[in-house]
């Protein structure tokens, strides 16, 4: 086909190891400098810089410059969903990474994928909005219902404030763990928020993983019941 989109370029690009490297690593939603990705990719800052050129070349990430740094970050939460696809397509495939360690549990628990929870957490938070008719789907998307506004609202989620107000309000997005829906979208990132801002749980420095404490656990739990 040599008309459409060139989804070849894009392949290529993730497809290089030290660039999947990179990409995986800024999936924590945090900006980084060429020498974080450096070390994250196994590359010389030099080599890490040159790819990061050809992924902002490619829309996949940007960078922007502060004091005496640039600072990289994914472009989108389309690449971030694409990424976290791909995950789950590799982990179904039975192509996993051989770096087994005590952080393996708590990262497939509890997670952030960019900006919204993922990881078994991630996925009993979508079934239960779900379940409960706070959430509807059919083929062509994702929705949240009257009931669910309600619920929001009983949270102290105004989703007319949530940020990025082109993305869509709710999207599945596939948990590479999981191998199922998690919730993303502004309401995603809303309700990942609000469990923060709550103290229910904390992000662990330097990596995706979602740490929740036993009350944390517990006022989840309360919210988002296991259907």
């Amino acid at each position: 086909m040599k008309t459409g989109p060139d989804i070849a370029r894009i392949a290529a690009l993730i497809g290089d190891p030290a660039r999947a490297n990179i990409l995986t690593a800024l999936m924590s939603g945090k900006a980084l400098t060429a020498t974080e990705l450096a070390a994250e990719a196994g590359v010389t800052a030099q080599t890490a810089s040159a790819h990061l050129a050809r992924l902002e070349t490619g829309g996949l990430v940007t960078q922007t410059r502060q004091g005496r740094h640039k600072y990289t970050r994914l472009a989108s939460d389309e690449v971030a969903h694409l990424l976290e696809t791909l995950m789950g397509f590799a982990a179904g495939a039975g192509h996993l990474r051989t770096r087994p360690g005590p952080r393996d549990p708590e990262l497939r628990r509890a997670r952030v994928c960019y900006n919204h929870l993922a990881g078994d957490m991630g996925t009993q938070m979508y079934d239960s909005l779900l379940s409960r008719g706070f959430l509807c789907r059919d083929e062509a998307s994702l929705t949240l219902t009257d009931s669910g506004h309600r619920f929001v609202i009983t949270l102290g989620l105004d989703v007319t404030r949530l940020p990025s107000p082109r993305t869509p309000l709710c999207r599945d997005c596939l948990d590479w763990s999981e191998r199922r829906p998690h919730l993303a979208g502004r309401l995603g990132r809303g309700l990942l928020a609000h469990i923060e801002s709550q103290g229910w749980a904390k992000r662990v420095p330097s990596t995706r993983i979602i740490r929740f404490s036993p009350a944390g656990t517990d006022a989840f739990t309360a919210a988002f019941p296991a259907p």
